[in-house]
């Protein structure tokens, strides 16, 4: 009887540290945006919708996880006709593909505090596993993350049909993320 305590008390625990290692994000101060160069001039767009969970312990990071969804139809170039044709089919078809994901698989220091996160990047149905470099910034019960991870588009449909052809837009994306989350 006194193993099976100890053993229930111990996870709990386990549970409890989990628990607190885990950030709720606040996604108003937070913004995920993607600039690629249209004619060689850098053009932002800007996720309007996401969601990220994240467990973070600098003390800790390899048991760390980030997993981040974005809602592709919530790009945003800041004019409608140009909204409406990057969520059709040639771009990010958000139609079928409503989400495009990133799942972390390891955590890893790089000195100070910055952190390379490995894990599976999806869009459009085509997953790549890339590392993205990371800075985590901690002022008292927020953290903050800050990252930027360069993708070629085309390695994952991106800009199909006549779009395909880079000399108008890039091959060449670099998504930028500033997520901003209170420890629970």
């Amino acid at each position: 009887m006194k193993v099976k305590l100890n053993r229930w008390m111990a996870v709990a625990a386990t549970l409890a540290i989990a628990a607190a290692a885990h950030a709720q994000v606040d996604v108003s101060k937070s913004t995920v945006i993607a600039t690629s160069k249209q004619m060689n001039v850098p053009t932002d767009g800007k996720f309007n919708k996401f969601s990220a969970q994240i467990a973070f312990d600098p003390a800790k990071p390899a048991a760390g996880t980030a997993n981040i969804t974005i809602d592709t139809g919530s790009y945003d170039l800041g004019d409608d006709e140009y909204n409406k044709q990057v969520r059709g089919a040639e771009w990010f078809d958000a139609g079928k593909y409503p989400t495009a994901t990133f799942v972390s698989s390891a955590i890893a220091p790089a000195g100070g505090n910055k952190y390379n996160v490995t894990g599976k990047i999806t869009i459009k149905g085509k997953s790549q596993t890339v590392t993205v470099p990371v800075t985590v910034t901690q002022q008292g019960a927020t953290e903050t993350f800050d990252g930027a991870l360069p993708i070629k588009r085309t390695q994952f449909d991106v800009g199909t049909g006549e779009w395909k052809d880079t000399s108008i837009v890039a091959d060449d994306v670099v998504i930028k993320f500033h997520i901003v989350a209170a420890k629970k």
